[in-house]
């Protein structure tokens, strides 16, 4: 059990955190601290935190766990604020969606302390923002990516992974690298075409009247076009080299539906249709793995 579990950015994912270290009895004792005091002073209200801290540096007295739980362009500042209380032993987690850009701020911020970094991505939330959505839940059955670093103490790797695991999370471990690859691919490429669909229709002179007709299929496809921008802004920003990769690689699929489209060309759709239908229903959400960069 850890003693205090200080949650920097009490929103969501924070937040969900330390109601899940709460529910699984793995702490005694959380300190919360959010750039809004309104925001800090609701987590309290809800329960989420225990106690409000004046500064992200004052959330690190006498804590033996932190969670950075801040925008991705928020990292660096944080870090380089917290820094001085830092202490040897204490972990110091993030659940930023991208890494690399956090991982080269950890390197220039935290300098020595940097062997207390283990990074980490959930893969859970909600289109739903704020520590009003908090859940204790959020984290069950769901993976975590670590990307420790060579620097990284050992002893910390394993506590992050046991943490996670308590809480009844799936964690794997991926060169920061190939983490930002393979969640361009399936994370922030379809957030970035959600975005972009989404206001095609709502954009055209008849939208609002097409919208009206939308059913489930549309709905449960344009979801994730209803997360928060500030958030979204920045993972597509951090990771663009890998999204824009992905993106040419969308363009040539999408240009070979059109050819064959503009052609009339039927056993040809059909036949991409049938390839992208099948590799759909042999796909298990969750399912292991694979590659060289995974442990």
């Amino acid at each position: 059990m850890f003693k205090q579990l200080g949650v920097i950015g009490c929103g969501l994912m924070g937040g969900s955190f330390a109601l899940a270290l709460k529910r699984a009895g793995l702490v005694q004792r959380v300190v919360g601290y959010s750039r809004s005091p309104a925001t800090t002073a609701q987590a309290r209200r809800l329960g989420v935190i225990d106690a409000e801290a004046g500064s992200a540096l004052q959330a690190l007295s006498g804590t033996d766990i932190v969670l950075i739980a801040v925008p991705v362009a928020a990292t660096e500042a944080t870090f380089a604020a917290i820094r001085p209380g830092i202490k040897p032993g204490m972990l110091l987690m993030d659940v930023g969606s991208t890494k690399r850009d956090v991982v080269d701020t950890a390197r220039r911020t935290l300098r020595e302390q940097i062997a207390n970094f283990v990074p980490a991505h959930p893969i859970a939330g909600s289109e739903q923002a704020g520590v009003a959505h908090a859940d204790a839940a959020l984290y069950g059955n769901r993976q975590v990516i670590l990307t420790p670093l060579p620097q990284t103490s050992p002893g910390l790797v394993q506590q992050a992974t046991a943490v996670w695991q308590a809480i009844g999370a799936q964690v794997l471990q991926m060169t920061p690298e190939d983490h930002d690859a393979a969640f361009a691919a399936v994370s922030h490429l379809p957030h970035l075409l959600a975005f972009a669909y989404f206001s095609a229709i709502a954009n055209q002179p008849a939208g609002r009247d097409y919208l009206a007709l939308a059913g489930p299929g549309f709905r449960d496809f344009t979801r994730i076009a209803a997360s928060d921008p500030a958030v979204w802004r920045d993972i597509l920003l951090a990771n663009r080299e890998e999204v824009l990769k992905q993106s040419a690689r969308f363009r040539v699929a999408l240009d070979a539906f059109e050819h064959v489209m503009l052609a009339g060309n039927a056993q040809a759709l059909e036949d991409l249709i049938l390839s992208a239908s099948s590799a759909r229903a042999a796909w298990q959400i969750g399912g292991p793995a694979r590659g060289p960069s995974v442990s």
